[in-house]
Order: structure tokens, then sequence, then C-alpha cells
């Protein structure tokens, strides 16, 4: 009885730790995103020449992938026989490697198997921590962005784009949301006012009947199987008084100024009399003193005449 009791515990730990065992993933799978090679997804191959310090390389893809990364170094100087190559994901460590020198270069190469937005982000291979390149594995970008934001008037219907470019895949789909936090859809939440249009690789937004409330940043998001790429537009609504706002204070600046003027010369006019009155009062003043002090032979002689 004892020995069967033995037996059965031993088959139960058995079952237990083969539980274990197949449920547990090795750190470097889980960092390469599924836990090996998807059989019904493409394969691509990316070779890369380590050229120098600072190196990135933008990986653009936009579907499940079995992606097989490859960095090339010439080496430095002395040309070791082998260095030690690793490969990163967000600045861990997920692989080290010994590369041989062959042919005059060292390679090293690691297949990532890419299926969701979290399998994503940032890479990096290194040589001897002496050489290496950056790799951002993303969705495709967004095509040109406009810098410069789209003014249009209160009452007004503005139409803003986003594009991707010709070169780049066709999304499954577009959205639009606000500069809000919760990044809720603008065509949900006034399906009157707010209009998408999806043609290919790009999409508008048609906005009517604006008001000052809808300026701000509104952002597009192209959606692909493996994830999506965001880009922004700002839209500032002003009043037809606006333009205006400038030229009206010119002209309040110069009706001040012309005012300043006709004062200045109004209370110059007032002065004017008071100055020539005194200048008369000293004329006729000398005159009369001319008159009394004239000589009195000149009379008399004025007289025998």
């Amino acid at each position: 009885m004892a020995a069967a009791w033995k037996k059965l515990c031993g088959h139960v730990l058995l079952l237990l730790a083969a539980c274990v065992h197949g449920s547990a993933k090795s750190p470097d799978q889980n960092d390469q995103g599924t836990s090996g090679p998807q059989v019904n997804v493409t394969s691509q191959n990316k070779t890369f020449t380590v050229k120098g310090g600072g190196q990135t390389e933008i990986v653009e893809l936009h579907q499940s992938v079995n992606l097989t990364l490859e960095c090339i170094w010439a080496g430095n100087a002395t040309k070791p026989g082998n260095v030690t190559g690793l490969w990163r994901r967000d600045w861990q460590e997920i692989g080290r490697v010994t590369a041989q020198l062959e042919d005059g270069q060292y390679s090293i190469r690691r297949v990532f198997y890419v299926v969701s937005q979290e399998s994503l982000g940032n890479y990096s291979c290194t040589f001897g921590g002496e050489a290496g390149i950056d790799f951002v594995l993303t969705a495709p970008q967004m095509g040109e962005q406009r810098d410069k934001p789209i003014v249009s008037y209160v009452g007004d219907t503005v139409v803003i784009m986003c594009k991707m470019g010709k070169a780049k895949p066709e999304p499954s789909n577009w959205t639009w949301y606000r500069n809000d936090t919760e990044q809720k859809h603008v065509a949900l939440s006034e399906p009157g006012r707010y209009e998408v249009k999806n043609e290919k690789n790009q999409t508008h937004l048609v906005v009517h009947n604006l008001t000052e409330a809808d300026s701000g940043l509104y952002y597009c998001s192209a959606i692909y199987p493996i994830g999506s790429s965001t880009g922004h537009v700002e839209l500032k609504v002003i009043s037809f008084s606006a333009p205006l706002k400038p030229f009206i204070a010119i002209v309040v600046e110069v009706v001040v100024l012309v005012a300043a003027i006709l004062l200045y010369e109004k209370s110059r006019s007032k002065k004017n009399p008071t100055e020539e009155n005194g200048i008369s009062e000293q004329t006729n003043t000398l005159t009369q003193g001319e008159t009394n002090g004239a000589d009195p032979s000149s009379s008399m002689r004025q007289r025998k005449i």
C-alpha cells in the first residue's frame, strides 16, 4: 500500500513538473516577442554594416514577420580572431554570441519573431562594446506633416488631411481623435459636425460649423495589423474681427496723434492774440512818446511857412 502511494505521488510530481516546464518561456524568447517562428507569416532578411558611432536604422513593418537582422563590422586596427557580439532590446541584453573574423570582418545574426505592437521597439547589436547599430522597429511612419497650423474662421468648414508616403503600405483603417487625454474619436462625438473620408493612403477630417472651441491638435492614426502610426495637425479657429485688430490699433494710434496735434495748435492760437495785444500797446506808447518829445522850433518854422 505504501509503495502504491509513493508511486502515485511520484506520477503527480512528474505531471506538475511537466506542466511548469511547458508553460515557462526563456527570457530570450520573451524578448523576441513569441516562443518561436510563425509558419503563417512572411520572412524578411535585413543586413546592415556598422559605419560608425551613433548609427540608427529605422525598420518599418506593417504586418507580422519573422525578421532576420544581420550586423557586419569591419573591426578595429588590431582585428582579433574573435569578438563578443551582443543583442539588446530596450537596452537590456537578450543574447550573446562569439563573432569570428572571416574575410576581414565580423558578422552576427539573429531572428526576431515580430507578431504584434508589443514586439516593436528598440533593438541593438554591438561588437565587443566598441561599435554597433541601434534599430527602431516601428509601424510605417507618416509622410510629410504640416508644421504650421491650419487657420479658419468661426462658422466655416475646414478639411484636415493626413497621408502616408506613396511607397508605404495601405493602412487597414484610419482614426481621428482630439488632444484629449482619453483620445475619443471625433467622428463619434458629434457625427453631424465631424466627417471622416478615407482614401487608401490618406484620410480627411471634415469639420462643419467651426467654433473657437474647435481649436487645438487633431491626431490621425493609421492602423496596421502590426500596430499604428500617428500624426497630428493643429487647427486654429478665429473670428472675422481678429484680422482687423492690427488695422484698428493703427487707426486708433493715428486718431490719437491727430487729436494731440489739433490740441497743440489750438493752445498756440489762444496765446497769439495776447502776444499781439502786448506788441500793439508797446507801439502806441512809443508813438505817443515821440510826439511829446518833438522839437518846438520845427513847429515855429512850419507856422512861418
